[in-house]
């Protein structure tokens, strides 16, 4: 019987390529672009059956960290969440997941996906899976060629050489992103889409590594072996890691090793990297309108819209991409992704802010978001969820007033203790030690006003924290 699977998914990444509704601290791996679920969520599910995976790793970052243990938490699964103390691109990232499962298993056979990634047949990539496991087991590091659906040139491509075993083959080369008339020529000579996704066994990747980079691998596997764990997440050592050179896993082993081999499969891949990909992938109207929230179309025609609350609606306009999100409107031509990333490097001069930062901000006990704010005042909708508590602080230049608009809060102001409920206030007053908890099994949402002649978030001292940000 073959090994089982140990997938490593790879969720550190942020982007702008999907703005305004991807943003540094809420990229798009955590999005609901197509339903409920967000991709990521949907990768980890692809990979849940116990009979040919085992319990994966994702690795991410301490910003992201617990946006996955809630995301995981809601569609009922765990994984070892492996923190990177900065990004230093695939490579390092790759390598320290294969040190950690080696560490697990010294004979692991690790799938690495990204988490942003789309696929629409879950039984053509399982079966993938399979072919890739067998090639895997015999030493190779296998990639996934997707089989071209177009002329794209979004796409590295991979050209397959000599048969392997099955739909394995090896790779003769790999090739950069063409241009138009490059990418039709190597879909007329067969070759595929470069996933970027891979297998391989742990040992022989960093063998394969260590032989183009052995200080990078060292680093690496000592960043995991003096690593610790906080909070249940496993940290790497900084300093180790930190040293390690930031590269592609393309570029530190892919294209050096003559293990390489690929799988072929034709399975709905996407890699979701622009909103006319978002578009191709939506279900649409008999006009080719797409959307996600509300919108109404009329005399128009290939359009996309995304919306997370306000009304959009179009006349007599086609091929545009609307996406409406509390604090920025993008229009923009459906298939100019470049216009989009010249629009993002001119924002971030401008306004930087709303490349980075989302109105609605996730903490750890649950959200926060802005709907008004002047000189000296603010108010925020905050979300507790069941069992969760902010940290016990106190502030030097506001008050606060909280209103309870659904569930019950404990409140804890100096010295005493009281629970509030639906349609009950409580004032916080200047300089107070106070804390806010949800003792209850729904989610806690109050209105929160604040007064005073600070009110940036760096006004919050910490006394006591759950999450030891104090």
């Amino acid at each position: 019987m073959s090994k089982r699977i140990i997938p490593l998914i790879m969720c550190g990444g942020a982007g702008t390529r999907l703005w305004p509704a991807s943003r540094e601290v809420h990229p798009k791996q955590f999005l609901p672009l197509f339903g409920p679920r967000s991709t990521f969520q949907d990768t980890m599910l692809r990979v849940s059956d116990a009979a040919l995976f085992e319990r994966p790793i994702v690795i991410t970052n301490t910003a992201y960290r617990f946006m996955v243990l809630e995301q995981l938490a809601e569609i009922g699964l765990e994984a070892d969440v492996v923190l990177e103390p900065m990004r230093r691109d695939s490579g390092p990232a790759i390598a320290a997941g294969a040190a950690f499962a080696q560490m697990r298993d010294g004979e692991a056979i690790v799938l690495a996906l990204a988490a942003d990634h789309v696929v629409r047949d879950k039984g053509a990539f399982l079966a993938a899976c399979r072919q890739g496991l067998a090639a895997a087991e015999t030493g190779h590091i296998v990639t996934f060629g997707v089989a071209p659906e177009r002329a794209a040139t979004e796409y590295g491509y991979i050209s397959p050489g000599e048969a392997i075993a099955g739909e394995v083959r090896s790779v003769a080369k790999f090739v950069e992103k063409p241009d138009l008339k490059t990418a039709a020529d190597y879909v007329k000579a067969g070759y595929l889409w470069n996933s970027g996704n891979f297998m391989f066994r742990a040992s022989v990747l960093l063998d394969e590594y260590r032989n183009a980079d052995a200080d990078s691998v060292q680093a690496v596997t000592d960043a995991v072996t003096k690593g610790g764990r906080d909070l249940g997440f496993i940290t790497l050592d900084p300093t180790a890691f930190g040293s390690a050179k930031a590269i592609s896993i393309d570029y530190a082993v892919m294209e050096k090793t003559a293990r390489a081999a690929v799988v072929p499969v034709s399975c709905g891949w996407s890699d979701v990297g622009s909103w006319h990909a978002v578009w191709e992938l939506s279900d649409k109207d008999a006009q080719g309108n797409a959307a996600q929230g509300a919108a109404v179309f009329e005399d128009s025609r290939n359009c996309n819209v995304s919306t997370d609350r306000a009304l959009v609606a179009l006349e007599g306009v086609d091929d545009l991409v609307v996406v409406a999100t509390q604090d920025a409107v993008l229009v923009s031509r459906q298939k100019d992704a470049n216009g989009l990333k010249r629009l993002v490097a001119k924002l971030k001069t401008v306004a930087p802010e709303v490349t980075e930062d989302h109105i609605k901000v996730h903490r750890p006990w649950g959200s926060y978001q802005s709907v008004d704010n002047g000189d000296r005042h603010q108010v925020k909708r905050i979300i507790v969820k069941p069992a969760g508590r902010l940290s016990l602080q106190k502030h030097h230049h506001r008050s606060e007033h909280w209103i309870v608009v659904r569930g019950a809060a404990r409140v804890t102001v100096n010295e005493t203790v009281k629970t509030v409920h639906e349609n009950e206030s409580i004032y916080i007053p200047i300089g107070a030690v106070h804390r806010l908890e949800n003792p209850g099994k729904i989610p806690l949402e109050l209105i929160e006003v604040q007064t005073g002649s600070y009110l940036g978030e760096d006004d919050i001292i910490r006394i006591e924290d759950d999450y030891q940000r104090s």
